[in-house]
């Protein structure tokens, strides 16, 4: 059957391999070696610039990594794709690609921790300016770009506010000033949506959350849709290179193997989340439920429109103050207190104190952070022992 005709759940059990194993494996194996021999030096030299497909040392190429990013790339239908180590190494090595001294980052003011330190103090060191958005107010984000904006960055769904921006909106604007929109959309999998078709130029993915299959390794994926010139050969020929953050051969294996089953297990999980929310609703101790997947939620019909009828695995709920909420998790007997998204394990964590950790509270109120969230990332578990759990932990 044709690769263009099968649906990507099928593409992510079925992408044939580069090369046909020696030993007819349909299992990608794990190619733990560093070097590769070649029969003459012109071949050799053909495989390091790039003018044929072989690998030439594992630090920038190695088949088992070169199997993963082919079956995302086939299921997103992506130009290219680069799996790197992590997905801090991944949006790491994208801004790296497209910024510079002078150049600015036009970002939203609702991202993840490490990814907001990075943007306002990492790469500020080097001249590289953050300007900081609320993406739901067009006219500001458009006051924000100018002749040195590199590129618009937003989440997805944001971690931990859960904010859902308009992302053909924004496309619209980024793309009228010649700048490309880059979006996290580790929130919502790769095989729900498909952002490309809303303006979005390039994706980044932790695919240590959904992709893995259960926390079994860590990840990161740049999805290329080929809209920006000259980036992909930065990204592979020199960021890849110079950097050295790609992606190793198990955890290629391990995320290869994930893929296979994150349609089945994402439904179980999205369904559960969906379920949990409502079930939390009703519960008087609690403040608020946040989850994009209510209709109640400000968010839901955008949500719905961009990523279709699921909501992810991600909801929050706000507590009576931080004392309640540390009184909170340490009741927890099912439910892990951990950080990490979209194990197969449902976990709970106190944002503002951990991801966060570090900020003022000021600043903590400039993204809109509070002392009185819990994170839930909800399991496979049966969502009626997810429920008990967190009904007996409240007190």
């Amino acid at each position: 059957m044709s690769q263009k005709t099968i649906k990507r759940q099928t593409k992510a059990i079925h992408t044939q391999f580069a090369r046909r194993d020696a030993y007819g494996a349909i299992s990608m194996p794990v190619y733990n070696t560093v070097a590769y021999q070649f029969d003459d030096a012109k071949t050799m030299s053909d495989a390091f610039c790039g003018r044929i497909e072989a690998p030439d040392y594992s630090r920038v190429e190695n088949p088992t990594v070169t199997y993963f990013e082919s079956k995302v790339k086939a299921i997103t239908g992506a130009t290219h794709v680069t799996a790197f180590n992590s997905g801090m190494a991944a949006i790491a090595s994208t801004f790296i690609a497209l910024a510079g001294n002078g150049k600015n980052i036009v970002a939203s003011k609702h991202l993840f921790g490490n990814t907001f330190n990075l943007i306002t103090r990492t790469l500020a060191r080097f001249g590289v300016e953050a300007r900081v958005c609320n993406m739901n107010d067009v006219e500001q984000l458009r006051s924000k770009i100018d002749d040195n904006t590199c590129c618009v960055f937003l989440e997805a769904v944001s971690n931990p506010q859960l904010e859902v921006a308009d992302l053909q909106q924004i496309a619209q604007v980024a793309h009228a000033c010649n700048v490309p929109l880059i979006v996290d959309s580790t929130a919502i999998p790769f095989t729900e949506t498909h952002l490309a078709d809303f303006g979005v130029d390039i994706e980044l993915v932790s695919s240590t959350k959904y992709v893995s299959g259960g926390a079994t390794s860590l990840g990161g994926l740049v999805i290329d849709y080929g809209t920006v010139p000259g980036f992909h050969e930065r990204i592979a020929y020199e960021i890849l290179f110079n950097l050295g953050s790609y992606m190793t051969p198990h955890a290629a294996y391990m995320q290869t193997l994930g893929l296979e089953t994150l349609d089945a297990r994402y439904r179980v999980q999205s369904a559960n989340a969906l379920k949990l929310a409502k079930k939390l609703q009703k519960l008087k101790s609690i403040k608020s439920v946040n989850y994009i997947g209510l209709p109640d939620n400000p968010y839901y019909e955008r949500a719905q429109r961009q990523f279709g009828p699921t909501g992810g695995a991600m909801l929050t709920i706000d507590l009576a103050d931080r004392d309640a909420c540390f009184s909170f998790l340490n009741r927890l007997q099912l439910i892990l207190r951990a950080t990490n998204l979209f194990d197969n394990k449902t976990l709970a964590i106190h944002p503002a104190s951990t991801i966060f950790g570090n900020f003022t509270n000021r600043q903590l109120s400039e993204v809109d952070v509070k002392q009185t969230t819990i994170r839930l990332s909800v399991g496979l578990e049966d969502v009626n022992d997810i429920f008990k759990d967190i009904k007996q932990a409240l007190g």
